[in-house]
């Protein structure tokens, strides 16, 4: 994903990751975090509904392209299991954004989202 940053903006990290938006689904794509947001680019719909879709039909490039202000991050809080370790964002909205990187670990993860 090629992305143009802001002034005094900086990339800190980027991961393949999956995505779980606030109104359902399941997206892998690359997640990549600046010092002043989050942006997803999703290329992958994994949910049921995604996969009937992809079955049926042939789609090209991003699914979707989500940009996160880090300004909005109300709350971010780090779940872990065997099989799948989390990140949970909560915006100033309400809104919860999930992204999962499996059995890999989240903390740098989570470190770049709360770092500004």
């Amino acid at each position: 994903m090629k992305i143009n940053l802001d002034v005094g903006e900086k990339e800190i990290g980027n991961w393949t990751v999956l995505y779980v938006p606030p109104k359902g689904g399941k997206y892998n794509g690359k997640l990549v975090v600046t010092n002043k947001r989050l942006l997803y680019d999703a290329k992958f719909d994994y949910s049921l509904t995604g996969l009937m879709e992809e079955a049926l039909f042939v789609k090209f490039g991003s699914e979707a392209y989500v940009v996160l202000p880090k300004d909005r991050i109300k709350n971010v809080e780090v779940k872990k299991s065997f099989l799948s370790n989390k990140v949970i964002l909560t915006l100033d909205n309400g809104e919860i954004h999930t992204f999962d990187y499996g059995m890999l670990k989240i903390d740098k993860v989570a470190e770049a989202i709360k770092e500004v």
